[in-house]
């Protein structure tokens, strides 16, 4: 070639070459410096763009006369870059480097085809350059490898695959075999590959819909389409999708003998690799060791191949099949920017993602197939191109028959077969399958010339082709198919065995020695075992074998789990691996089987028993028990949530099993709805579907979204005559979907809801579909959504609207909607008589009908005549909405509505009517019956339509409410029907009608509302807004709100009051007004006695309300009535007047007050949040005296100075009628007064105030002027030592009786002494209680005479010494002191004794309690020297150890009397009483000791004090141990005992001879009234001898026998004894084991014991029987006070006997029954038996499924119990509903102290409901209100009503769903709340 050629070679690659260079900018600059040097390069070096840099440098060369150095720089180009193979031929030819042979042509030819590609790795190493000669025999070596590795390739796979011209030529005269390799077309289906790789992260199952359904183009794909539609230079990655059987190997196969034969001649070399094999290879592989070793090795020169390879890999395809049969793992690589190199050795995993994403052998064609839920997420990002095999359709099944019966005279009969069975013909559109079934039905067909039977599921066809198999083997030796399986039973089974390890090991190829030989021998010899060459790990060939189909592995694997010993109940549940596959985790791996599952369902049939049990050789139970485990799995698979995919998987196996008792129960559990979204249906899906539908008669719902379904299979669902619902949604519905569909419908008899949506429907598809419509006679239900229908089509549905005679509903949202559409529908909804409602908004239009045709009117979608008569009974909805309707269509509009009949709703909002259409519309509203809302808004309208809209509503009587906003665009006229405008009646008295028109004379019943919000009036439009309002006197509720009227506008308004005679209520919110216009709206307020509340806030947000109470006409509908007094305020006694948000000073304070002293019955006053400084509050209170009627002055969330909090406390000498002044963190302030000035007692509060030394002066003036104070908390405030010693200076001084609460205040224990001094020298002083500790508490309760017995507490003071001698000296002075209580205050033992010396009275009873920690310590006899220190006698003695307690009682003066002495804890060793006690204990009445250990001397001491104190008339031994030899010692001392009255060992550890023996010492104890051994666990034996000495105490009146374990026996002796027992009067059984019998034993003495008062059977085993029969009983029980019968299971059945005798039993006060198994039909029974015992006081229902109804009953009760105090709800299931009725009843309940509503549903609707009720339930003392469902707005509600509330104690509120910050917050306002459980 000379330098011209040369020249034009480089021109002509220019891109190409400037494309390459540009990668290495740097070494093209070295080139040229060394080349041209000459060459100034200074400005090439300065341009920053690679390419540009580079096309310079190429100029210089081209432009330079030295050819040689052109030559050079173009040799190195080739020798030392990575050229690509096109351009690296013509360079090295061009510079001389050598020329291409002829057997180079065809890669030279290739390699133009495709451009050229870049990579970062190189093909060689970097070497010198060569010479010329050289380099021609090193590129002509590579290229003459490459060629021989090719014919290689091709001759290897035209022999492997048969496909030479001598196969070809003798392929007709060989009949096809099982599974061969006869290939017919396939239909494949592109899918679109970004829609995969947006969703990497769904579930597997999930990745199904993506795969299929409408991600595919409806055009089939060719082979050559999978490559040619790819056009990019980057390594392209081909993802064929198949399912199992549907010949993904088999296409594999095709594809690489197309390029064999020639075809596909943009790939030089193939190479075909199968994940089955790959699996074998452990080690880690390059890429050269891949692609030689494991497919064809070079037969020379591999290193000039491979590198040949590397060079041309753009003309490479690597096929890699069966990517689900993997068993590793394809991870992401660890970083995208490196590349691995070539020479390194991978793992399988690592080198299959290295191709993928392009780091080996970039620009590579990958050509992957696998099933569709086996996709790696990494390989999704990778994919170029996505396709999916479909399998065969019916031509393709046709032509495979045609194919395989092609030399048979049978193929038209077996075409014809298949053709007329669609059961058999699903089957063969999976390709594996239909070689089954031609296998099956040509032996068939052969064997019987007449009718042919051939399998219906997949598991018989192949039970049915093993045994064809078989016997085309054995027809010539004349034994049958049966004889013969049972000779090879055992070979079988080791086939089954072969694929069931197989399965488990995830392997489908087996080498040699894994295969017996006699499995080998027959499995080879019957085709079920293919023999093929398997390279291993080494690289080595061996032989190897798989099953001829996997799915035959899969089948021959069920049946060795369902026949094989060895595979136990545990491990075939585990290998179901349908359910297996659905419990793996997302992120796992999926089941490495596809068709087990449904295998394993197949043989679960009862036909198979025999067949399963002979190849088994057990018995067919032993079968069937294995069987029904399948099936028992199958039907526990099924759940509502199973998506579709899962459905159709599930129907699979139902229908293989072909059992319908099973189909029936999955279809149950399905609820009979079969959802289906973006997924294939097969024709087989649709076969097993329907199967599973028409096995029940119960109706279906059908739903298919996204699902392409042959349209040949429509009538196949169609067969299933029970379908209710219908439903297709898909892009791909269209005409010819209709038209099969529409001759299908018909057939299905129950339909009822049909929809086709998604599609595109033309006129001829809806024809079909209209034709069809009428034969659905039961269709209801019509949705035809998003078809892309225009004008002509919606009109062309009108005609269904007198055909389809039961239709309610048609949907036709999403089509085509004009103007003109609109109203043409809107003319049809006017003339159809059976139309109701029609909806259209923007693209929705939905019509309901009635569902009953009456008449067929002619109607034309362009107009209606005038003269068409239309029915008149029904009533017509029409929305309008977003129609783009403008005024010049509102004529035509208005002219339809003239037409209409009865409208209850008229919405055409969002459209352009503007004022001018709006006008159109009012005109006709007289002209029409509408009992609904016209809605105008978002029509642009102005205030002209208001005013029109205003003036119609005085015109229209039928307008009941008017709402217009501009600033809203709101305009809404509600309207109601004549029959309620025709009920017109006269006017109020107050009305005078000569005010009226006589249009206006009469008034409708109902209220009439106008809101006008957000409309700006000024100037004129005010006026004309007033004058309007004038004519509209009758209006009951006027919103003004947001108009921004200012103090003058609303005055004006205001001025309108009182010529609206019939106004209820007045909002003027948002108009800007101030405090002048507040004075003004006063005025109003004084002057018209109607107005019953007013409230003005003058905030941000301002609020202005009048509320009109005695307006309210008696004509109006009850329901109206009360929801207007529903705005009412609480207090409904009363007016009410509310000022908030505003700033006021004095002079405000005296205008604002001169004008509420003028309102008569003004009961409330508030002014939250409203700033008043001092002066301005000493004003207000003022004014107190002349609020006659005020009952309520709030002034909360302001700031209160501490004078002004005084003058508050001042008040009530101001103001007699104050009863109550309280002030809460000087911001919260209320007054309470009485109506009248009689004597009343006065609460103050006066809490976190602020109030210090210097202000306590002010208060006690005003405290000694107030002689009604009852109660005085000054908690929180800042009093010290010395603000409490000046209130205590001042207390001789006050005259009340009352009690002080001074917590908190920073005292110490200078002020505690301060208060014992003063307990001392103060009359009037009657307790003191104080405590240093944390919670701190200071009480001081004052009483109005000198007190005679006085009590200090003293609790964690934490004395000093100094601090106990001046309380010692102290309360020796206290000659009234009655009770000392001292609790850890620091006192030792000797100040203890100084204590009780110094301690006495001149009479009268002195306690002394200490608790210290020393008294654990000290021994009994320093307490008893303690005891003796005391100055009177004793009475009582208390040492308790456990509390660390020492107290003593003592008389003065001094005398023998009765000593009560209690040792807790004590262990007496050596304890006797001294002289000097016994002396003073000489009357001994009462002994009770508890928690003591009594041994033998302890026993005989205590027996001894019995013995000598013959007056002890009550013994307590409370939880004490007392042993054998004790007992019989106590009993010998309680013989000598006559007078004892009580006797109580509860809880002690006796034993059972024990209890013996001190119950035989109780014999003959006369005046015996009362017997407690609970918790004794008394034996029969111990009752038994109870019962005997029962008959010798006759004065018993108490038993209790409780916690004993007692049974039925116990209670017969007991039964006995208490028939002679006139005087029992309470008996207490609970918590033992009494049944029925022990009850009904019980009830037969109930009746003669006349007396009783008490019974307790809680915590037994009585059932319903038992409580009936006890519940009669107590008819003749009239004096008994309680029943508690809690914990019982009695029922309902028991409360409705119970019920009967309750109205005898009148002095019943107590009855409780929780947990007693009752509902509400138990409460509704009780309830009504409660009404007539108006005596009950406490009633217990809590953990009993009461619910709402049940309270409801109750609510009915409820105020018939004037007595009741306390009932119990707790955990009875009650939520809101029951709010109301709960509220009520026990709001009317005045004498109520305790609900109990915890662990329930209540919400804030509850809260709400009894929040308005607590300020009536002045004796309400806790609300238990735990573990609801109340919420911040619910305990706002009720705090906001404690403050009226001032009985109550607590309002609980633990564990409801209120936020921390709240709970603390609402716990500062209001501290009765409690929000934890302690």
């Amino acid at each position: 070639m000379d330098d011209v050629d040369l020249q034009e070679a480089i021109k002509s690659a220019w891109p190409q070459l400037v494309d390459f260079l540009s990668l290495t900018p740097e070494w093209v600059m070295e080139k040229a410096k060394r080349l041209l040097p000459q060459m100034d390069l200074n400005r090439v070096e300065g341009v920053a763009n690679p390419k540009e840099k580079v096309s310079l440098v190429l100029d210089m060369f081209l432009s330079t006369v030295d050819a040689p150095i052109l030559k050079e720089f173009m040799q190195s180009v080739c020798m030392e870059c990575n050229l690509p193979m096109d351009l690296e031929i013509v360079f090295m030819c061009a510079s001389g480097g050598g020329l291409v042979t002829q057997g180079q042509e065809v890669f030279t030819e290739a390699a133009a085809q495709l451009p050229s590609t870049s990579r970062p790795e190189r093909r060689r190493p970097w070497i010198s350059p060569p010479t010329n000669n050289n380099c021609k025999q090193s590129k002509q070596q590579r290229l003459d490898a490459a060629e021989r590795y090719r014919q290689l390739i091709i001759t290897s796979m035209l022999q492997r695959y048969e496909i030479n011209k001598q196969a070809e030529a003798t392929q007709a005269e060989v009949q096809p075999t099982a599974f061969s390799q006869a290939f017919v077309n396939l239909v494949i289906r592109q899918s679109k590959a970004c829609r995969i790789k947006g969703k990497v992260d769904k579930a597997k199952e999930e990745l199904i819909a993506l795969h299929d359904g409408e991600e595919h183009s409806d055009a089939t794909m060719r082979l050559s389409d999978l490559f040619e539609s790819v056009h990019t230079d980057a390594t392209k990655v081909v993802l064929l999708l198949g399912k199992p059987g549907m010949g993904k190997t088999r296409l594999m196969h095709k594809i690489c003998q197309q390029w064999a034969e020639g075809n596909l001649q943009q790939f030089q070399l193939i190479f075909f690799f199968e994940f089955r094999q790959l699996n074998l290879i452990s080690r880690r592989l390059t890429l050269r060791e891949l692609c030689f070793d494991f497919f064809h090795r070079p037969e020379d020169c591999p290193d000039a191949v491979f590198e040949h390879l590397l060079e041309n890999a753009q003309h490479m395809l690597l096929i890699f099949d069966g990517l689900d049969e993997f068993v590793g793992n394809i991870q992401p690589l660890v970083s995208s920017n490196v590349f691995p190199n070539c020479l390194s050795p991978l793992s399988i995993s690592e080198l299959f993602a290295s191709l993928c994403h392009g780091k080996l052998l970039c620009g590579c064609t990958v050509l992957v197939t696998t099933r569709p839920k086996m996709l790696p997420a990494p390989l999704l990002k990778t994919i170029t191109l996505l396709a999916e095999i479909w399998g065969f359709d019916r031509e393709k099944v046709e032509e495979y028959a045609g194919y395989f019966f092609h030399q048979h005279s049978l193929k038209q009969r077996a075409i014809a077969h298949l053709k007329s069975n669609s059961e058999l013909l699903s089957l063969c559109y999976i390709p594996a399958l239909c070689n089954i079934v031609c296998i099956c039905l040509e032996y068939l067909l052969l064997q019987d010339a007449g009718s042919v039977q051939l399998p219906q599921t997949m598991t018989q066809f192949y039970i049915k082709m093993l045994l064809i198999f078989i016997g085309k083997q054995q027809s010539s030796s004349g034994v049958s198919e049966e004889v013969y399986l049972h000779r090879q039973q055992a070979t079988i089974v080791g086939l089954c065995e072969l694929a069931f390890k197989g399965l488990e090991e995830r392997k489908m190829l087996f080498y040699a020695d894994e295969v017996p030989q006699h499995v080998k021998d027959f499995a080879c010899l019957y085709g079920l075992l293919l023999a093929f060459e398997v390279k291993t790990s080494s690289g080595h060939s061996q032989a190897g074998y798989t099953f001829v189909h996997f799915s035959l592995q899969e089948f021959l694997a069920a049946l060795f789990m369902l026949t094989s010993k060895t595979v136990d109940h545990n491990c075939l549940k585990q290998n179901f691996f349908l359910r297996s596959k659905w419990m793996l985790k997302k992120e796992a791996k999926m089941a490495f089987t596809e068709n087990c599952h449904v295998f394993l369902s197949g043989l679960s049939s009862q036909g198979y028993r025999q067949y399963l049990s002979s190849l088994a050789g057990q018995n067919e139970t032993w079968i069937q028990q294995r069987q029904a485990m399948v099936t028992e799995m199958l039907g526990r698979l099924a759940s509502a949530s199973l998506t579709g995919p899962r459905i159709i998987e599930l129907s699979h196996c139902v229908h293989e099993a072909q059992n319908l008792e099973l189909a029936r129960h999955v279809g149950k559990q399905l609820n009979f709805t079969f959802q289906f979204r973006n997924f294939r249906l097969m024709p087989l899906d649709v076969m097993t579907l329907t199967f599973v539908i028409s096995s029940s008669h119960d109706l279906v719902c059908l739903d298919f979204v996204g699902c392409p379904i042959e349209l040949d299979y429509l009538d196949v669902l169609a067969s299933c005559e029970n379908i209710k619902s219908l439903s297709f949604r898909s892009r791909k519905c269209g005409n010819e979907f209709a038209a099969v569909l529409s001759k299908n419908l018909p057939k299905i008899k129950c339909l009822t809801a049909f929809q086709l949506a998604g599609g595109n429907l033309t006129i001829p598809g809806l024809k079909d579909l209209i034709q069809a419509f009428p034969n659905c006679h039961q269709l209801e239900d019509i949705s035809l959504q998003d078809n892309k229908m225009k004008g002509r089509e919606m009109n062309k549905i009108m005609e269904i609207f007198s055909t389809v005679k039961k239709l309610k509903k048609l949907d036709l949202s999403h089509n085509e909607i004009s103007a003109t559409t609109v109203l043409d529908f809107a003319r049809a909804a006017a003339v159809y008589p059976n139309i109701t409602k029609l909806l259209i908004r923007k693209n929705i239009l939905i019509i309901n009908f009635t569902g009953q045709f009456e008449q067929d009117p002619s109607f034309q979608p362009s107009g209606i005549k005038k003269e068409e008569a239309v029915p008149q009974t029904r009533i017509l909805s029409l929305r309008l909405q977003d129609c783009h309707l403008n005024f010049h269509q509102a004529e035509k509009l208005a002219d339809i509505l003239r037409r209409c009949p009865h409208l209850s709703e008229m919405d055409f909002s969002g459209n352009q009517l503007r004022d001018e259409g709006c006008r159109e519309l009012v005109k006709v509203l007289p002209e029409m019956c509408i009992s609904g809302q016209l809605n105008l808004s978002n029509n642009r309208l102005s205030l002209k339509s208001t005013f029109c809209l205003l003036n119609s509503m005085s015109l229209c009587p039928n307008i009941v409410k008017l709402e217009a906003s501009l600033n809203s665009q709101t305009a809404i006229l509600t309207l109601v029907g004549n029959e309620v405008g025709d009920g017109l009646h006269p006017r109020s008295r107050a009305f005078n009608d000569e005010q009226f028109s006589s249009d206006q004379k009469q008034t409708p019943k109902t209220s009439r509302k106008i809101c006008l919000i957000g409309n700006k009036f000024h100037g004129e439009d005010l006026r004309n807004m007033c004058l309007e309002l004038r004519r509209c006197s009758w209006v009951s509720e006027l919103d003004l709100s947001d108009n921004s009227l200012g103090d003058q506008g609303v005055l004006k308004v205001a001025e309108l009051l009182p010529d609206l005679k019939m106004l209820c209520s007045l909002k003027l919110n948002h108009n800007h007004i101030t405090l002048n216009g507040v004075f003004g709206l006063g005025k109003f307020f004084s002057a018209l006695e109607q107005m019953t509340s007013m409230h003005l806030g003058l905030g941000s947000t301002q609020s202005v309300h009048l509320i009109f109470g005695e307006r309210i006409s008696r004509s109006l509908a009850s329901e109206d009535q009360g929801k207007l007094l529903d705005h009412l305020h609480p207090s409904k006694h009363g007016r009410y007047f509310c000022l908030e948000d505003c700033m006021m000073g004095a002079g405000d304070v005296d205008q604002l007050f001169k004008i509420l002293t003028l309102s008569s019955g003004l009961a409330e006053i508030n002014l939250s949040r409203s700033l008043l400084d001092d002066q301005g509050v000493e004003r207000l209170l003022k004014f107190l005296p002349h609020l006659d009627s005020l009952k309520l002055l709030g002034i909360r969330s302001s700031t209160f100075s501490a004078h002004c909090v005084c003058l508050l406390a001042n008040s009530f000498n101001l103001c007699k009628r104050i009863c109550d002044v309280e002030v809460r963190s000087s911001k919260n302030a209320s007054l309470h007064f009485v109506e009248s000035h009689e004597s009343q007692e006065i609460s103050c509060r006066l809490t976190d105030c602020g109030i210090g030394q210097g202000d306590i002066q002010d208060l006690c003036i005003a405290l000694e002027k107030c002689d009604r104070l009852a109660e005085l908390d000054l908690s929180g405030n800042h009093l010290g030592n010395e603000g409490l010693k000046c209130l205590l200076e001042h207390l001789p001084r006050i005259r009340a009786s009352c009690l002080m609460k001074i917590d908190h205040n920073g005292i110490s224990q200078e002020g505690i002494l301060h208060l014992v001094n003063a307990l001392a020298r103060c009359h009037n002083v009657a307790e003191v209680h104080a405590s240093l500790s944390p919670q701190e508490i200071l009480l001081i309760i004052l009483g109005r005479e000198d007190q005679s017995q006085k009590i200090l507490r003293l609790a964690e003071c934490g004395f000093r010494a100094e601090h106990l001698l001046q309380l010692s000296a102290g309360l020796g002075t206290c000659l009234a002191l009655s009770t000392f209580i001292s609790t850890n205050n620091g006192m030792a033992l000797r100040d203890a004794e100084d204590l009780c010396r110094a301690l006495r009275r001149p009479t009268g009873m002195l306690r002394i309690s200490i608790e210290e920690p020393w008294v654990k310590d000290q021994s009994i006899s320093a307490l008893q020297k303690l005891a003796a220190e005391v100055q009177g006698n004793l009475t009582k003695i208390t040492i308790r150890r456990d509390g660390a307690l020492f107290g003593v009682e003592q008389e003065f003066p001094c005398q023998a009397e009765s000593v009560v002495s209690r040792l807790h804890h004590c262990e007496l060793e050596e304890f006797h009483f001294l002289p000097k006690l016994i002396e003073k204990c000489s009357q001994l009445q009462a002994l009770s000791w508890s928690q003591v250990q009594l041994m033998d001397a302890e026993a005989a001491t205590l027996a001894d004090t019995l013995q000598y104190s013959p007056a002890l008339k009550r013994l307590e031994l409370l939880s004490c141990r007392i042993l054998p030899t004790g007992t019989k010692t106590l009993a010998k001392g309680l013989r000598q005992c006559h007078l004892i009255e009580n006797i109580d060992f509860s809880k002690s550890e006796l034993g059972t001879d024990g209890v013996d023996t001190l119950v035989s010492a109780l014999e003959g104890k006369l005046h015996l009234k009362s017997i407690n051994l609970s918790s004794l666990d008394l034996d029969n034996a111990g009752v038994l001898l109870l019962t005997s000495r029962l008959p010798t105490m006759p004065l018993l009146g108490r038993l209790l026998l409780n916690n004993n374990s007692l049974g039925s026996e116990a209670c017969c002796h007991l039964t006995k004894a208490l028939k002679d027992a006139i005087h029992m009067e309470e008996i207490d059984l609970s918590h033992n084991k009494i049944d029925d019998a022990g009850v009904k034993e019980i009830a037969a003495a109930v009746p003669g014991l006349q007396n009783m008062k008490q019974i307790n059977l809680s915590g037994n085993n009585i059932s319903s029987a038992g409580g009936q029969c006890f519940v009669e009983a107590l008819a003749d029980c009239k004096h008994l006070e309680e029943l508690r019968l809690s914990a019982n299971s009695i029922g309902n059945e028991t409360l409705e006997k119970l019920a009967q005798v309750l109205p005898c039993m009148h002095q019943l006060k107590v009855l409780h029954l929780s947990s007693c198994g009752i509902d509400s039909e138990g409460v509704a029974h009780l309830a009504t038996a409660l009404c007539r015992c108006p005596q009950m006081e406490e009633i217990s229902l809590s953990e009993n499924s009461v619910g709402s109804e049940g309270i409801e009953a109750l609510a009915e009760w409820l105020p018939q119990s004037p007595q009741l105090r306390t009932i119990e709800l707790k955990c009875c299931r009650i939520d809101d509903r029951a709010s109301r009725p709960l509220a009520l009843g026990v709001s009317r309940c005045h004498f109520l102290e305790e609900i109990v509503l915890s662990w329930n549903s209540l919400g804030d609707q509850s809260a709400l409901e009894l929040a308005k009720v607590l300020p009536g339930m002045k004796r309400l003392s806790v609300m238990d209100l735990d573990n609801n469902r109340i919420t911040e707005c619910g305990a706002r509600s009720l705090a906001e009503v404690l403050p009226q509330c001032r009985g109550i104690r607590c309002v609980r509120l633990w564990r409801n769903r209120i936020p921390k910050d709240i709970e603390e917050n609402l716990r500062k306002q209001e501290p009765r709340m409690h929000f934890s459980f302690f």
